[in-house]
């Protein structure tokens, strides 16, 4: 650092001991790879005593804002992904601060502008050659959802089919949401050699500056999720661990 002046000798040896701890503890940038672990069965959906096959699926973790910064680990997010030949399996497991919430949906948990209040989202991108063609899926901490197709200059509803189990504790600051997509939504020809596209999201707070949490951050100066090009990927193991 150029304010502190050393002798030569104590220069060269700071040298060598920082040279030292950067060959021994180099930076270690997040993994941009979350893998599906396959499933031979279909699997019962239960947020709250969650089924032995989701501890095969190594999770993807993150807790910084969609610029990569501010950590805040109070806010951490966990995401573990399955799948079998009917269905893709997503499990979010998410610390809070405090909680954001509708009160009010259509009958089945369906929630229009669901990210105006606190949710999980992921993004997922089947075919990466068409950029700006991906699904948007969204829950909230009180069960309420949302599944969005997105294309060039606009959006419409996805009706995937999804199934959802939720449980909330607010004692420990915790909440959890499985998904179950049905494949066929998301793409026409599924081929599990095929490496997809994805990135998870949290929106938390009542007011802004609300938390924007990226697993790949998107670099953007203003919170926007909708950069495909930041996405990560998606890689689908074709034997159960």
């Amino acid at each position: 650092m150029t304010h502190f002046r050393f002798a030569v000798l104590g220069s060269q040896l700071a040298a060598f001991c920082l040279m030292s701890l950067a060959s021994d503890n180099p930076p270690v940038a997040p993994s941009s790879e979350a893998v599906a672990i396959y499933v031979d069965h279909e699997i019962a959906l239960n947020a709250q005593h969650s089924a032995a096959e989701w501890q095969n699926a190594s999770p993807i973790s993150f807790s910084a804002d969609w610029q990569g910064k501010n950590s805040d680990p109070a806010r951490e997010t966990q995401v573990r992904i399955l799948w079998s030949k009917q269905t893709l399996y997503l499990r979010f497991e998410c610390r809070y601060r405090e909680l954001f919430l509708f009160q009010d949906s259509d009958p089945n948990g369906h929630r229009d502008h669901l990210w105006d209040r606190d949710v999980a989202e992921a993004f997922l991108q089947p075919d990466p050659s068409r950029e700006r063609f991906y699904k948007e899926f969204e829950v909230s901490p009180n069960g309420m959802w949302i599944d969005l197709d997105i294309f060039p200059g606009g959006m419409s509803d996805l009706k995937s089919g999804l199934r959802r189990s939720v449980v909330l504790d607010d004692k420990a600051h915790t909440w959890a949401a499985e998904l179950a997509i049905p494949i066929s939504a998301l793409t026409k020809r599924f081929d599990p050699s095929v490496i997809w596209r994805a990135n998870f999201y949290r929106v938390e707070g009542p007011k802004e500056p609300r938390a924007y949490l990226a697993w790949q951050p998107t670099h953007t100066e203003n919170p926007n999720f909708h950069v495909p090009s930041a996405f990560g990927r998606l890689r689908f193991a074709t034997s159960s661990k």
